[in-house]
């Protein structure tokens, strides 16, 4: 059973897969999720959503227990051309814990992107219901649970942190992953690029300003396990960087592009904010 969990593992945060039963082309693209996975449509707590910054609740308990990051720098990066994103797997310990998790510790497993065919649109979560060219996940398991395949479906199982990717001037620390992309433009092919890259160095400078609910993976199976912490403060990336990511193949055979799946019913749940 742990074998089957680890596989769908895999595939709900981006992993290898051979089955194309799901993408983001017009015959199974996000609208089309529901008919293998049917909790697309019956689910309570889906994601992404639009934030609306107005509507969100300030919580001053957020701020009780800082929300602290503790990450290691990867000796080597190794990434991934998962067929449906770029994902960038863990090896160092690295932990989040604080704010909505409080004395909870999560375990870094990996982080990945979704971006756009153009510098206007890729981000999945809106603000305000403005888009932004990307967005960065870096995705945690609840060190409660003894493996990320025992946690990824269980309701207080994943913390992900999503960071705004706009489009500006060149970023040096993600220039270690845009720069290294030539062997992985290919579907289901991965890398390992002998330099130093910390995840730290890819999060906003204030981390202390976020919104954070309830929600979902984005990507099938779309378990309900993740508590969303979203930074107010979006992070740069050159135009050229965003480019390298779009020249990637996907699973279906098409440039990488547009990789998102559209805001979510909210269904009644309530954003808190922190600041």
């Amino acid at each position: 059973m742990l074998n089957v969990v680890f596989v769908i593992a895999v595939l709900a945060v981006g992993g290898t897969s051979a089955s194309t039963e799901w993408g983001y082309t017009e015959e199974n693209g996000p609208y089309t999720w529901y008919k293998h996975f049917p909790i697309a449509r019956s689910g309570i707590r889906q994601s992404p959503i639009n934030i609306d910054s107005f509507e969100a609740e300030y919580d001053d308990a957020l701020t009780d227990i800082h929300l602290e990051v503790s990450y290691q720098a990867e000796d080597d990066v190794t990434l991934k051309n998962n067929g449906h994103n770029l994902q960038c797997q863990i090896t160092q310990l690295g932990y989040l814990t604080g704010g909505p998790l409080g004395n909870q510790q999560f375990r870094l497993e990996q982080f990945h992107l979704h971006w756009g065919s153009h510098d206007t649109r890729g981000s999945e979560h809106t603000i305000d219901g403005e888009q932004f060219a990307a967005e960065l996940h870096l995705v945690h398991w609840n060190t409660k649970y003894d493996s990320f395949a025992e946690a990824v479906d269980k309701s207080d199982g994943l913390a992900v942190l999503g960071v705004m990717i706009k489009s500006g001037i060149e970023n040096p620390f993600f220039s270690v992953v845009s720069d290294n992309l030539g062997g992985l433009i290919q579907a289901h092919s991965e890398d390992t690029i002998p330099s130093s890259l910390d995840p730290t160095d890819l999060l906003p400078g204030d981390i202390s300003a976020y919104w954070t609910y309830e929600g979902s993976l984005t990507t099938p199976p779309l378990f309900e396990s993740v508590q969303w912490i979203v930074f107010k403060e979006p992070v740069e990336f050159s135009h050229s960087q965003l480019d390298a990511l779009r020249s990637l193949i996907d699973s279906d055979g098409n440039a990488m592009q547009d990789n998102f799946r559209p805001p979510q019913p909210i269904n009644g749940r309530q954003v808190r904010a922190s600041f």
